[in-house]
């Protein structure tokens, strides 16, 4: 039995539950129950196959779970899946804290989502390991559960839609901030919220990278935290000038923390000599980019992530995917994808912007 299938047993479950409990009262006997309904959608998903053949399910309803819905960052993303949910003949919806570490606040929707028997949700986790009970029991009532951005354990959900390879990610800003310091000198990551699943990963490969030879002379002095607030992430940017005169460049891998540093260097003495790089989009880098402050960052498309975290969503409850290692589904115009280890699927690689091509890009 696919999930999608499991979802309408779900649905069938409760009907007949209400309905018997009307007619013959609570001990009546012969329907199916919620929690036995539940047991079958447990089974189904520990134990159901794909069927890559299967018809795309319409008139779903699929709920996006941002880190914080006020982010630019991720009103691009979520715009972008519904976009594509609503392409897709389902319903789309987005809910979620103004903080970016509100973890209570994340677990409650994930609750209330899978009270209101939402087809599939699509969660960017702030913290890897808080809403694992709550996607857990999502799952058990038949919710198809989709990361993207940020992941909790691989337990936690169904698939991982990664914006691209973490290991690219993480050395590949190495490489950019080793370009523009000339190999040499002092530097320092300014990062979102400690228990950021993906900031850390990233982070854990900037450290492997810079481990190699070619890094003998660049120093690591610190890393610092700006919880994706604006102000906290400016003034963490003003603190590491001040506590590290001899900084270098900082890496920022995120776009609420790059942007504040940029705008403090652009206002500052060290504009043009201490380096910044990390990940932004180009519509909020656009302007650092063209007076000099900033020479180049990367980043992947928002939008692009969203729908493909959609695409994934729906296929998981059409029983396309089950999300195990070597299936392979189609995400309409974003071409085919296939899952790889512990359920993961990647965008694709980066694009490094800079003065030649930003003005290519409109988000």
């Amino acid at each position: 039995m696919s999930l999608s299938s499991t979802a309408r047993t779900r649905r069938l479950g409760m009907a007949l539950a209400v309905t018997t409990t009307l007619v013959l009262g609570a001990t009546a006997c012969g329907g199916t129950t919620k929690d036995d309904a539940n047991k079958e959608a447990a089974k189904s998903a520990a134990g159901g196959k794909a069927d890559p053949n299967a018809a795309t399910k319409k008139g779903l309803t699929v709920a996006f779970l941002p880190k914080q819905v006020n982010n630019p960052y991720f009103t691009v993303a979520d715009n972008g899946g519904k976009k594509a949910v609503q392409q897709l003949g389902s319903t789309y919806k987005e809910v979620g804290t103004s903080s970016g570490t509100d973890t209570s606040g994340q677990v409650s929707y994930v609750n209330t989502l899978t009270q209101q028997q939402s087809d599939a949700i699509a969660v960017s986790a702030q913290d890897p390991g808080a809403l694992c009970t709550a996607l857990k029991q999502a799952m058990k009532n038949g919710v198809s559960v989709v990361t993207y951005d940020s992941d909790t354990k691989a337990d936690c959900r169904n698939v991982f839609v990664s914006q691209a390879s973490a290991e690219d990610l993480g050395r590949t800003q190495v490489q950019q901030m080793a370009k523009q310091i000339g190999g040499k000198g002092e530097i320092a990551i300014l990062s979102a919220a400690q228990t950021a699943t993906n900031q850390n990963t990233w982070i854990d490969y900037m450290k492997d990278e810079l481990k190699k030879p070619e890094y003998k002379d660049i120093k690591l002095v610190t890393t610092a935290y700006g919880d994706d607030d604006a102000q906290k992430s400016f003034q963490q940017t003003q603190g590491l000038l001040q506590e590290h005169p001899k900084l270098k460049g900082i890496i920022s891998p995120t776009t609420v923390g790059i942007k504040a540093a940029a705008q403090y260097l652009s206002g500052s003495k060290y504009k043009g000599k201490v380096k910044l790089t990390g990940l932004g989009t180009p519509n909020d880098m656009r302007a650092y980019v063209k007076n000099g402050t900033v020479e180049a960052f990367e980043l992947w498309d928002p939008a692009t992530l969203g729908a493909l975290a959609a695409h994934t969503a729906v296929a998981l409850e059409s029983g396309q995917i089950t999300g195990k290692e070597g299936e392979t589904f189609k995400a309409g115009d974003l071409g085919s994808f296939t899952i790889g280890k512990d359920g993961v699927v990647s965008l694709g690689k980066p694009t490094v912007f800079d003065k030649k091509n930003i003005d290519n890009f409109k988000f």
